[in-house]
């Protein structure tokens, strides 16, 4: 007797077992030819038209009002696709590093007056804001220049991603 579930040879919807995928029981990957590797040709992704580098660099500048996140991440994603959003979101990055570096040092020189004297420290703490409306100004700044295509400068930043 035969197994109901198999089907006869001479079916025209018959498939042998295995037949068309790789050996191993592996599976080919998207657009992998078959027997292929999945490691033999790199995806890279399409560079950035004029007008998706001018609006990437320009919120490479806007994210610095969140903090230092968008603007490394937009730099991360889009750096190699678009010259200008490379150029902008480095200068983005850089600033927000800077501010981030002035806004511990504020933390840590207010937090030691703060412990040695009691008046000196909390007059510095209450100029961290200060650092930040600087953030939110230049940002903006950035942003309304880089939304032109021109490029813009910080005046205040430590160049250390280059």
């Amino acid at each position: 007797m035969s197994d109901p579930q198999s089907q006869p040879p001479n079916d025209p919807n018959y498939r042998e077992p295995n037949v068309g995928q790789p050996q191993g029981g592996q599976q080919s990957g998207y657009g992998q030819q078959p027997g292929g590797s999945p490691y033999s040709t790199p995806l890279t992704a399409a560079p950035l038209s004029e007008a998706d580098d001018r609006q990437w660099a320009s919120l490479a500048h806007l994210g610095g009002i969140l903090g230092l996140l968008p603007s490394l991440i937009i730099w991360l994603v889009f750096k190699e696709r678009g010259r200008f959003t490379n150029t902008e979101a480095k200068e983005a990055l850089n600033f927000q590093i800077t501010l981030l570096i002035v806004s511990v040092a504020i933390i840590v020189v207010s937090t030691f007056l703060a412990l040695v004297t009691f008046g000196i420290g909390g007059i510095l703490a209450s100029l961290g804001w200060l650092v930040w409306l600087a953030g939110v100004i230049f940002s903006i700044l950035g942003f309304m220049q880089a939304k032109d295509g021109r490029n813009y400068r910080y005046p205040l930043s430590i160049r250390l991603i280059k």
